[in-house]
Order: structure tokens, then sequence, then C-alpha cells
């Protein structure tokens, strides 16, 4: 199974929880300081907010975007993208046991030619809330 992530920087994480638990009638899977997701399950989607200053992340659709996504259900298949991908010279970064997003991933990063930056991961532990989270944004991301 896949699914598409879809992260996005908010300024007011409370309401952006309470906007999106409404919208898609669902509750988050998990919410830690300055973070949430949600595994929406119709459409397929990980919903990631990260809260970020109200003027870092400005009104509308600039600002809005952290990162994009798409969530394997495991590692095996992470590998298989990055082998697809290794030729090709699009892969910008792998990473084996990297802490995000209070969980522990195996991932690749990638970014189109506009420089929106793209991960394909799997999540090998669901970790508990005491893991520091590792933020992605596009600046981060810009130069891997």
């Amino acid at each position: 199974m896949s699914r598409i992530q879809l992260a996005l920087n908010v300024a007011d994480l409370d309401a952006s929880i309470d906007f999106y638990r409404t919208m898609f009638d669902t509750e988050p899977h998990k919410v830690r300081a300055g973070y949430a997701n949600f595994e929406i399950t119709e459409p397929p989607l990980k919903l990631v907010l990260i809260e970020v200053p109200a003027h870092d992340r400005g009104h509308g659709v600039s600002g809005a975007l952290n990162h994009l996504g798409i969530e394997e259900s495991v590692s095996q298949s992470v590998a298989q993208h990055a082998d697809r991908l290794q030729a090709t010279g699009l892969i910008d970064s792998a990473e084996t046991d990297a802490v995000c997003c209070y969980a522990t991933q195996d991932k690749i990063w990638l970014h189109d030619p506009a420089g929106v930056p793209w991960e394909y991961y799997a999540i090998t532990d669901d970790a508990p809330a005491t893991i520091e989270p590792m933020r992605i944004n596009q600046e981060d991301r810009a130069d891997a």
C-alpha cells in the first residue's frame, strides 16, 4: 500500500487540526508539540501539519507547502524506488533510521525541476513522543 503525503506549514496548529478533522471527518493519528498528522482513508492521504511562526508561514498558498511524499508500507518498497531512480541521478539523499516527524523512517529525497522536495519513505517505528521531530522545509532540503 502506498499513499501520497502532503506536509503543510501552518501558523495555528490547533485551528488547523480542527479544520482538517472536520474536513476529512477523522481524528489525528499523532499530535505533538508543533506537529500533527492524519492518516486519511478516503482519499488515501497522509496529511502532516508542521507549525511555523505566522510571519514565516504568511497567508494563502505562499509558504504553505513544506514537502511532498509517498508513504510506503515497508522499507523494501523504498529500496525498490531507490534502485529504480539511482541511475537517473534524481536522488539527492538516502537515509536509514532517520528520525523525522516523531517516527523512525527509511527514505530517499529528490526534487522536481522547480525545487519542490519529494520523499519516498517507510515508517519503521512510529516512535514515542520523547523523540524530537526533524523539521523539514524547502530551505533545508534545497541543498540536499
